[in-house]
């Protein structure tokens, strides 16, 4: 029953709290160790770092611990969808797939992330990742959206052309990505992360930011936590 002093537990609380510090300082990659835990289980649908690690850190901030793991999982659409309708269908059947063939529950909470092109200005395309939050036992269901990303015409038109006219997939979008063609016209540019030679911002920084957003609405949203 000592712990149970409002004294020692103030110590004890401190204690924990400057040996987190001193870790996370020494080695700021123990953090998601640190915050792994707590009530809040996320999946994200990709297993790929740039996604997870960005929805993990958001929803660690704002919850202060939470699980978020990644599964990979297919979108069904064009690998290059074109409009903001493109980019949520996506990032829906990303979730519903996973559902579907079982790797996840259907009671689980899910985050999902599409990337898409849109003509915001004419003959002015962006890149913008769209990303949804899907909880069926609370019935929540939320969108956020990253910045925009401008991609020069020439590269849309490139990606345009390298898609067949009788595509099966042409009403969701292009056959070949953005990101592929300028991975091919400019030096060192990587298609999984381009925006970084564009705008100095890194695609997972973007995520970061609107899973953050997503994080924050959800909370709002989720019924008060009884202590």
């Amino acid at each position: 029953g000592v712990a149970e002093n409002p004294m020692v537990k103030s110590v004890l609380d401190k204690t924990k709290h400057s040996v987190e510090t001193m870790i996370t300082t020494l080695d700021p990659g123990m953090i998601p160790y640190i915050k792994t835990g707590g009530e809040l289980d996320i999946v994200v649908t990709s297993n790929k770092e740039v996604k997870v690690a960005a929805i993990r850190d958001a929803f660690q901030e704002v919850f202060g611990m939470a699980v978020v793991t990644g599964e990979a999982a297919q979108s069904n659409i064009a690998p290059q969808p074109v409009g903001y309708a493109a980019g949520l269908k996506g990032a829906q059947e990303r979730i519903d797939s996973l559902r579907r063939t079982g790797v996840i529950h259907e009671k689980q909470p899910a985050v999902s992330v599409e990337n898409f092109i849109e003509e915001l200005l004419p003959e002015k395309w962006f890149d913008i990742g769209c990303l949804i939050i899907e909880d069926p036992v609370h019935g929540i269901h939320l969108e956020a959206f990253t910045q925009a990303t401008p991609v020069p015409l020439q590269y849309v038109q490139q990606a345009k052309n390298l898609t067949p006219q009788d595509y099966s997939l042409r009403w969701s979008g292009l056959l070949v990505t953005v990101g592929e063609v300028l991975e091919k016209s400019i030096l060192n540019v990587s298609r999984t992360d381009w925006h970084v030679v564009f705008t100095g911002m890194s695609r997972r920084q973007m995520i970061y930011s609107a899973a953050k957003a997503l994080a924050g609405m959800y909370k709002q949203h989720l019924p008060p936590r009884t202590v």
